[in-house]
């Protein structure tokens, strides 16, 4: 059930995150390992309202040249589906000026496409860098907190530590999000938007951190959360919610849970079947616990 339950989040939904940082950056452009997840992509969310990042240029950072701006305009007209050459662009100019005024933008695009790429340690290296320097960033607190519970397995060093960090940062995202200014140039629908895909990640990946933990009454609200403010569910979210459910002796929600799922075209389908079925059994052969 465990290796099952790994290859599932392995394959399920986090592209989730990708468009809502790339878009906002790209569009500003001037001229306890038990279980084994990396980055899920079941539902394509690439129609992602922008980002709802307030401010492109780092205002410590040296005045742009000529050639860096040349520089961060190839950058941003990388095609999004262009993942590697969009990885070489970035990094090669942040190689060259590594206090680039544009590192802000650059940054969460980078986290985006290592995580696209599969490159969860890279994505979470170039992550770092964007909440040092900004560390309101709630979108990519979020990104971050919802992959590394997502991507651990038994050969993950340090798992406390990389639950106790998703734990922080989804804690943080919470918290910050609803507090955010709205930027005058971004709709309220579009910010909206952001804003409830942005908690939505934050609260699925505090919701693994207690499955990891075996917190599975904690995890309960936190994934009923991210799938109610989510405009288009993550499947995998679902199944960890049929499966939290389960664990606490909520075979009745567990069933719905994992009925969501299986509704949900995909390759976690049939699985999710299998979990709703399983579900019942023990609904008719077990005592539910009280909620």
């Amino acid at each position: 059930m465990i290796a099952k339950w790994n290859l599932l989040i392995t394959t399920g939904a986090l592209a989730a995150a990708s468009l809502i940082l790339t878009a906002g950056a790209v569009a500003q452009s001037p001229a306890s390992n038990t279980q084994n997840p990396p980055p899920p992509a079941a539902q394509d969310k690439s129609k992602a309202p922008a980002s709802n990042t307030l401010t492109l240029d780092d205002p410590n950072a040296p005045a742009a040249n000529p050639e860096e701006d040349a520089a961060y305009k190839a950058f941003t007209d990388v095609p999004p589906t262009e993942t590697p050459k969009r990885i070489q662009a970035g990094e090669a100019l942040l190689q060259k000026y590594p206090n680039s005024r544009y590192r802000q933008s650059i940054y969460p695009v980078l986290t985006m496409s290592y995580l696209q790429n599969n490159q969860v340690d890279k994505m979470e290296e170039v992550a770092d860098k964007e909440i040092a320097l900004n560390p309101n960033d709630v979108q990519v607190m979020a990104v971050v907190a919802q992959t590394l519970p997502r991507a651990m397995n038994s050969k993950t060093p340090n798992p406390d530590k990389q639950l106790a960090k998703a734990e922080q940062y989804s804690k943080k995202a919470i918290e910050l999000t609803p507090t955010l200014p709205k930027p005058a140039t971004v709709t309220d629908e579009n910010f909206s938007a952001v804003k409830k895909q942005t908690l939505a990640m934050a609260h699925s990946g505090l919701g693994l951190v207690y499955i990891r933990r075996g917190q599975f009454s904690e995890a309960i609200p936190e994934l009923n959360q991210s799938v109610t403010l989510d405009p288009t569910p993550d499947p995998v979210n679902f199944y960890l919610l049929g499966m939290a459910n389960a664990k606490a002796s909520h075979f009745d929600d567990s069933a719905a849970a994992y009925n969501k799922c299986a509704a949900i075209a995909g390759t976690m389908q049939e699985t999710c079947k299998k979990g709703a079925e399983e579900a019942k059994k023990l609904a008719s052969t077990q005592l539910s616990a009280p909620k």
